[in-house]
């Protein structure tokens, strides 16, 4: 394979990874307005795809460098930030009745703003911090091992997280011990989902 073939693989796999990394982002904030309860645990449902932005971003670092994902990052938090406007314009505009009142909308997709602001605020601080650490891995600590600094950062950026979004979204909104199972359960789902995602580091090129 020529070199003009290899660019055009690494700007294809690139505009994969940055996709997916924005919607797993654009899911899992709306997936948080459900609240579950799993094995005892109250869980918001973002939390079952959200953990696999850290392994995404790492990935996006690794190819395009740590500048690209600061970029991605901000871009995300944007994105996610127009998206709850446009629930809302959409939910103020007046409805069709000639084919019913379709409050379903508003019920299910009017943003609750707290949760946006808390969830926006949880994933700029810790995907910074997960950006930073990664870096700081690459570049003071060793190259190889490369599932290594993917779990390094992702064990400081998770709770990181979690702990910023469940008291940023539900602190003083609902009970404490329930707030606390929520943030319980967010570091355990996206525990598992780092380990689970780690070998995903392998599938791109880069440092």
């Amino acid at each position: 394979m020529n070199r003009s073939n290899n660019a055009t693989a690494l700007t294809n796999t690139g505009v994969l990874v940055i996709a997916a990394y924005i919607a797993a982002q654009m899911l899992s904030d709306v997936l948080s307005l459900k609240i579950a309860l799993v094995a005892g645990f109250s869980i918001d449902a973002g939390t079952f795809i959200y953990p696999f932005t850290f392994t995404l971003r790492d990935m996006v670092h690794k190819l395009l460098g740590r500048v690209a994902a600061r970029v991605v990052i901000v871009a995300a938090a944007v994105i996610n930030l127009v998206m709850a406007g446009m629930f809302a314009f959409a939910a103020w505009l007046p409805p069709d009745l000639s084919v019913g009142p379709q409050t379903e909308f508003s019920v299910a997709l009017s943003p609750v703003w707290r949760i946006v602001v808390a969830s926006i605020v949880a994933e700029i601080v810790s995907e910074f911090t997960d950006t930073e650490l990664y870096h700081l891995w690459v570049t003071q600590v060793t190259r190889r091992y490369q599932w290594a600094r993917v779990l390094v950062s992702n064990s400081f950026s998770v709770p990181l997280d979690s702990l910023i979004f469940c008291w940023g979204a539900f602190g003083g909104v609902f009970p404490a011990a329930t707030v606390w199972s929520i943030f319980w359960a967010n570091v355990l789902v996206k525990g598992a989902v780092t380990l689970v995602s780690l070998p995903g580091i392998y599938l791109v090129r880069g440092e």
